[in-house]
């Protein structure tokens, strides 16, 4: 196959969740708020939470090999982690990632972009591919939030959780199910301190509520519309989307401004909370499980987060086996 005709195609996908589950009961015992605020506000019931004992690298570990297990590989040619929420700074999560899963001296890596970090992911992935500098390609989204989050404050404590989520990518054509048809990625830098920690070690994240609200409805509705405009779907055609579960109220705003009938967004974060750039690979298995994400289905995923960031991709859904665990 010419490098002109080859494409990445989504090949599996795997995800892990922590055991540890905070329910919004829980924080209203130690936060001024209750069960009903949270749920009005977010859709949120609980939200997953890694124990001390678990690391951000565990769980990457854990649903990248779910990831293998889905695809039928025990071998890829390079390895993308996505996480803005990494064990240490130096060194990257990516040859670590790669070692514990027994992949050798592969080309291994990390991509920061928040809560678009596994669309960036994957779009990097497909160029790899794309360009004949690899075969098959291990994304990886996993985030550790809690860690980063204030536990005294309501802004940010009801909204995020933990966990990851792994997608394998393979060489293959276009016109087969599950080929990346287009993507749309950009940024705005001058947000940068809408979603922000402070510089140097032990902040909190901080998040600027109502103007985050604004910018992710702005640039996820923009960035859909452009790779449907890429590859010439109408929105009445899309069958699944998939936004970034950030909360309730911005997919069902999103879903508004497209014209998109709310059925055919996958709300997957009442029970999980915002898992960053984990969210939209554990909204696909979500979705997979209940049947809203069906092979054939023409599927739009889309996210933001901070940097300002955002990302969309398109696929028509495969024939997939999503491989799931806990840890």
């Amino acid at each position: 196959m010419s490098t002109s005709d080859r494409t990445a195609v989504l090949a599996g996908l795997g995800t892990c969740l922590p055991v540890g589950e905070e329910d919004n009961a829980t924080l209203s015992e130690r936060l001024d708020t209750s069960d009903s605020w949270i749920r009005e506000r977010t859709g949120i019931a609980a939200r997953r939470i890694a124990g001390p004992d678990v690391s951000m690298r565990d769980l990457a570990v854990a649903a990248g090999e779910n990831a293998l297990k889905s695809a039928g590989l025990a071998e890829v040619d390079a390895v993308v982690v996505a996480t803005s929420t990494p064990d240490r700074p130096l060194p990257a999560a990516g040859p670590q990632v790669a070692g514990s899963l027994g992949l050798g001296s592969v080309p291994a890596f990390d991509v920061s972009a928040a809560c678009s970090g596994f669309l960036y992911a994957l779009a990097v992935s497909a160029g790899l591919i794309g360009t004949g500098l690899a075969g098959d390609v291990l994304v990886v989204a996993s985030e550790k939030y809690s860690r980063v989050v204030d536990p005294a404050d309501r802004a940010t404590r009801v909204l995020f959780g933990d966990g990851a989520g792994a997608a394998v990518l393979r060489s293959g054509r276009r016109d087969e199910p599950g080929a990346l048809l287009a993507v749309d990625w950009g940024s705005e830098g001058t947000g940068r301190d809408l979603i922000h920690q402070p510089e140097g070690q032990g902040g909190y994240l901080s998040m600027a509520g109502r103007r985050v609200y604004l910018k992710a409805i702005e640039h996820m509705t923009g960035s859909t519309l452009r790779v449907l405009d890429q590859c010439g779907w109408a929105i009445s055609e899309v069958d699944t989307f998939v936004p970034h579960q950030a909360n309730m109220r911005i997919i069902q705003a999103v879903a508004q401004q497209l014209s998109l009938p709310a059925d055919r967004a996958v709300c997957a974060l009442e029970r999980t909370g915002n898992t960053a750039g984990a969210s939209i690979p554990l909204a696909l298995a979500h979705g997979q499980a209940n049947g809203t994400v069906r092979a054939g289905d023409r599927t739009v995923l889309t996210a933001f987060g901070a940097g300002l960031a955002w990302a969309s991709a398109a696929l028509v859904w495969p024939e997939i086996n999503t491989v799931e665990s806990e840890l």
